[in-house]
């Protein structure tokens, strides 16, 4: 991904009018861990070893970066989760609605997050599905796997919830709800909501376009089937925790999707279960990826029922309940604990495998490093004679 932007990014720069926000993550992305954000020098103590190793810049988007932060989000969202059957939950927004999403991303993720949220609380509190309060852990995804924009709304929700008096009740008919009924309720959901922002004045309409028009369209989309899923049960919610974290930081594709960069255009693999190629101009990659830099202090993951974070006294509740223990703070996860069991850990010598020691600070490049080929960090690594 770096070498994307080093290669086409100055161009397409020129070419567009880029908010500030978009261009502080394309800067990001091009100086993560290059002489631009400065480093240190780290040794072997016995002098077997030595290496520059530069800062990360720690932006959600950098893929470079993503690696780390996730692992730190697993963690904690690991030692929450009680220990009952989850479920996965996905919430699309129709193809034909994804026109407001530019002018009205803040509105448009609010009315997302909150029609998932009431659409779940509102069933599961029904008696006739379960009659309880679940936990939920939703995300925001804006992309698909050929980094167009879809909008939809990941949930972790669980099998089960807590009552009004304080008892737990687990899905018990192999289910979780169903999905026409949920999907027939999230659409009238996001409707009204719609049709609400419109009436105060909240919702900004293309130019040209009058609110007849919309409102047509909303009832028109009224009577369409929409697209929600409702997964079957796992029997623990880490595996779903681990797909929603996937792509929480690090941008809409990893780097271990781009296959290659060749004559101006890029090729990466879209595939689910078979490998699946797509080719795009730089810059028409550049811009699918910059279309998904989330606006600044978004928050894409959020946490509902007994999962809310002020929920902690009935999330307790229910781990008595599940015997689980106490919910308690878990650990920092620092870089070298992450890769503690690694086979090539990337703080011990390669030589005698004892810890590197840092033995210099390197100060930030004022130019930094700004070339199209830039040189791995393993070109940086000395191994001494």
């Amino acid at each position: 991904m770096q070498a994307i932007f080093l290669l086409g990014y100055a161009a397409f720069e020129q070419a567009h009018s880029l908010p500030e926000f978009v261009r502080e993550a394309a800067h990001c992305i091009m100086v993560c861990r290059t002489s631009a954000l400065g480093g240190h020098i780290q040794s072997c103590p016995d002098g077997h070893f030595h290496r520059i190793w530069y800062n990360s810049c720690k932006h959600r988007m950098c893929p470079l970066c993503a690696f780390l932060q996730v692992q730190r989000w697993l963690v904690k969202q690991k030692a929450r989760i009680v220990r009952c059957d989850h479920y996965h939950v996905i919430f699309t927004m129709p193809e034909k609605l994804r026109f407001l999403w530019k002018s009205n991303t803040t509105l448009m993720t609010q009315i997302m997050f909150e029609s998932a949220r009431d659409t779940l609380f509102e069933l599961l509190g029904d008696k006739e599905y379960l009659g309880a309060k679940p936990g939920i852990i939703a995300t925001l995804h804006t992309w698909s796997k050929t980094l167009l924009l879809h909008l939809h709304i990941h949930c972790l929700v669980t099998g089960g919830g807590l009552t009004k008096l304080g008892e737990w009740i687990s899905v018990t008919n192999g289910y979780l709800l169903p999905f026409a009924v949920a999907r027939d309720l999230f659409r009238g959901k996001v409707k009204h909501a719609l049709e609400k922002a419109l009436e105060k004045g909240d919702l900004v309409l293309p130019q040209g376009m009058r609110s007849q028009q919309l409102k047509n369209l909303l009832n028109k989309l009224g009577r369409k089937k929409w697209n929600v899923k409702i997964c079957e049960k796992y029997s623990h919610g880490n595996g779903v925790l681990t797909y929603l974290a996937r792509y929480l930081r690090g941008g809409p594709i990893s780097n271990s999707r781009i296959i290659k960069i060749e004559d101006g255009k890029v090729t990466f693999n879209y595939g689910r279960e078979k490998v699946e190629l797509m080719t795009l101009s730089i810059g028409e990659f550049i811009e699918r990826f910059l279309q998904h830099i989330p606006l600044p202090n978004s928050i894409l993951v959020r946490s509902y029922g007994i999962y809310a974070h002020t929920k902690k006294d009935e999330l307790q509740r229910c781990r008595e309940i599940l015997g689980q223990g106490p919910l308690g703070e878990t650990e920092f996860l620092d870089w070298q604990s992450c890769f503690e069991h690694s086979e090539d850990h990337p703080d011990l010598c390669p030589v005698c495998g004892k810890r590197l020691i840092c033995t210099g600070v390197l100060p930030p490049d004022r130019v930094g490093r700004c070339s199209a080929d830039p040189p791995p960090i393993e070109a940086s690594c000395v191994k001494a004679a």
